[in-house]
């Protein structure tokens, strides 16, 4: 597929990007060279190949759900402008 310099002032437009005219030459050159190595990885076979749900098949170490912090909702509440049966009130900004 080749790119061209109406391409990338298309795609510029479309992600409101403001694109220099001196850099799009460069921008279409290397645009280009990514879709050749997506070319490129689309011929590699790989029908034997399982799919991973992550490249490193990393296991996440969990911590245990404990409560660590102490409830200070009625001491945050004190200071608050306005409260109301432990709820912060607001100002209405939808009408």
């Amino acid at each position: 597929m080749t790119i061209q310099r109406t391409d990338v002032q298309n795609a510029a437009h479309l992600a409101r990007i403001a694109i220099d005219e001196n850099d799009i030459e460069g921008y279409t050159q290397d645009l280009a060279n990514i879709l050749a190595l997506v070319d490129q990885m689309q011929t590699i076979n790989t029908d034997e190949i399982e799919p991973m749900a992550h490249p490193t098949d990393a296991i996440q170490r969990l911590r245990p759900d404990q409560v660590t912090e102490e409830n200070q909702r009625d001491h945050f509440q004190q200071i608050a402008p306005a409260t109301e049966n432990g709820l912060y009130l607001v100002p209405k900004v939808i009408e």
